[in-house]
């Protein structure tokens, strides 16, 4: 995975209102792809999160993947 990748996340996020196979952007990567800075944006183009992530809580976009649109709410 390289910058400007887009991914999807393993796991919810409940701070940031995130949730297991929301897509996000790699912005950064750390370390030789150890971790990565992900920048979720609401389909506006607000910014609903930037957080720092291990390799193995994202997993690339597949083939015939289609983006679900949601509201998101914080805790």
């Amino acid at each position: 995975m390289k910058e400007h990748d887009r991914v999807v996340l393993k796991f919810d996020i409940r701070e940031y209102g995130l949730k297991t196979g929301d897509v996000g952007t790699i912005v950064h990567i750390y370390d030789q792809g150890k971790a990565y800075e992900i920048e979720f944006v609401s389909l506006n183009g607000e910014t609903i999160a930037v957080v720092t992530i291990e390799a193995g809580q994202i997993r690339p976009v597949r083939e015939r993947e289609i983006t679900h649109a949601r509201a998101v709410t914080t805790t």
